[in-house]
């Protein structure tokens, strides 16, 4: 993992713009689909990542405050 993460981090922008780059060459007009497509996953993703943050730090928030007595079973 302590190679493996920034390898991914520096080939995976470098593989994109060689295939956007080969789209064009191949198709021209097919990296405009090509790009948005890749922009639409990565929009995705960055929901994805700031949903998980968002509900963690709410989850934190709710551990820090002290319990109230809704959570007691009588």
């Amino acid at each position: 993992m302590r190679i493996a993460k920034p390898l991914l981090l520096v080939t995976t922008p470098i593989g994109l713009a060689f295939g956007l780059y080969e789209g064009w060459r191949l198709a021209g007009g097919l990296v405009v689909i090509m790009a948005a497509m890749i922009a639409l996953v990565g929009a995705a993703m960055l929901s994805v990542v700031l949903t998980v943050r968002r509900e963690k730090r709410a989850e934190d928030a709710a551990r820090a405050a002290p319990s109230s007595s809704a959570h007691d079973e009588t």
